[in-house]
């Protein structure tokens, strides 16, 4: 094999080896796609009765909340946010505890991402005021611009439960007696769309929804 011929065998090889440094890198660093999660995405139960059968791509739909410091929450506080939402109450001696620690941990790990906040709801508005809020909220160091702890009305919380979260297993009309318990920790990207549903007590799963909050801060 003459120079020549080596000089133009050598070429096809440099190109092929940084073909396949680059298809690595691809590999490595792909981002996973996170599905935009809809009514017929989720278990029926999860889902209000008026939406189960509904093809139409679901959004969040608005809200108007009070907050730890008595200022009306709304969506448009949400706007272009990536967030974490949950329902929890004040005085929940199980789950709830373990889901602000757990959202607590969020807040500090993107404590300096201005686009990822987090909201959380209480299922018991009657017995939870601002300043109830306001002692839980220093409880688990809410820095206020990050993370909003809510009141409201209940019928209007309930049906954000069950007909914009899909969060609440049971059916129910918002009154005296409904009562919502529920882990999830729902995460909504930018454009009000469920992106996906995290056990708010399991470690494994906080360690999914750091990684899904990191993909759509990308």
């Amino acid at each position: 094999m003459n120079s020549k011929t080596l000089k133009q065998f050598k070429i096809p090889m440099v190109v092929v080896f940084f073909g396949v440094l680059i298809a690595l890198y691809m590999i490595i660093n792909k981002t996973p796609d996170l599905p935009v999660l809809g009514p017929k995405d989720f278990n029926p139960e999860l889902v209000d009765l008026s939406l189960q059968s509904s093809g139409i791509p679901h959004t969040v739909s608005d809200f108007s909340l009070v907050n730890q410091n008595g200022e009306f929450i709304k969506a448009s506080d949400y706007e272009n946010k990536i967030y974490v939402v949950d329902f929890f109450f004040t005085r929940c001696p199980s789950i709830c505890p373990i889901m602000s620690n757990n959202m607590e941990k969020l807040q500090e790990i993107f404590i300096n991402d201005s686009t990822v906040k987090f909201l959380s709801i209480s299922v018991t508005p009657e017995m939870d005021n601002v300043p109830i809020l306001r002692k839980y909220a220093d409880r688990h160091g809410v820095i206020d611009a990050k993370w909003n702890i809510t009141t409201g009305d209940k019928k209007h919380i309930y049906n954000l439960a069950r007909k914009s979260y899909f969060a609440a297993v049971d059916q129910g009309d918002g009154g005296l007696q409904d009562f919502i318990h529920t882990p999830n920790f729902v995460l909504v990207d930018t454009k009000k769309q469920i992106r996906g549903v995290y056990n708010g007590t399991e470690d494994e799963d906080i360690l999914r929804l750091i990684d899904a909050i990191k993909i759509l801060s990308r």
